[in-house]
């Protein structure tokens, strides 16, 4: 049993991820804003909290990883304010506590869809997304110059989360690096929810991407 920890623990990653590490058997705390909508469980705590606090620092001191799933709301106006203040606070309050290893969940944005062609700049992408895309390409950027912080970061396949969002298990996936991955038809991967959370556990469990960024979809 390994003990980690899961910020955003009640969104649509963070959920499945705590899920998946308490079915493992793995000691959770879910660190989230209401935690009424955490998943008990006997390994589960469930702790309010403020990335933005002053103490957040002291509330990751202890894990073997800390998943980092944060996300300042898609319907909230200061959506992009909001994302790179709390993930700044998120990096600093990682170092002073020496998280052992933070992934951090980005999005596919930043992955290329072609040489030296990442998908947030391409034509097609959604206008109303890519303020807060192209904050956590940056965010990723400034990580690729940082030894300070033991990093890791993951994009979702390029389809993950367009509707309909599928939750379906297989336990499978696939791994990448920095470009899109796509299916034997040439149609872009997708992965579910249950199965992003499947390679997160993994990942986590062994420390697997140090100061690097993978990718995952289904097979």
């Amino acid at each position: 049993m390994k003990k980690f920890a899961v910020i955003g623990a009640t969104g649509l990653v963070g959920s499945a991820v705590v899920k998946e590490l308490v079915s493992r058997g793995h000691s959770v705390t879910a660190f989230a804003r209401n935690i009424d909508k955490v998943a008990q469980a006997d390994n589960v705590k469930a702790v309010a909290i403020d990335v933005n606090a002053p103490d957040f620092a002291d509330k990751l001191t202890g894990f073997d990883a800390v998943v980092n799933a944060f996300n300042a709301g898609w319907e909230n106006p200061n959506i992009v304010n909001d994302l790179k203040t709390g993930h700044a606070n998120i990096l600093t309050a990682s170092k002073t506590a020496n998280v052992p290893y933070l992934l951090v969940v980005g999005g596919a944005g930043s992955l290329n869809i072609a040489p030296n062609v990442q998908l947030v700049d391409t034509p097609e992408f959604p206008a109303d997304v890519y303020p807060a895309a192209n904050v956590v390409r940056e965010l990723l950027t400034e990580l690729r110059t940082r030894t300070d912080v033991n990093w890791a970061f993951l994009s979702p396949a390029m389809m993950f989360a367009i509707n309909p969002v599928s939750f379906e298990k297989t336990g499978t996936y696939r791994i990448g690096g920095d470009d899109v991955l796509f299916n034997t038809d040439g149609t872009p991967a997708d992965i579910s929810v249950a199965d992003l959370a499947v390679a997160i556990a993994d990942d986590v469990e062994k420390q697997g991407h140090l100061f690097k960024r993978f990718t995952v979809a289904s097979k």
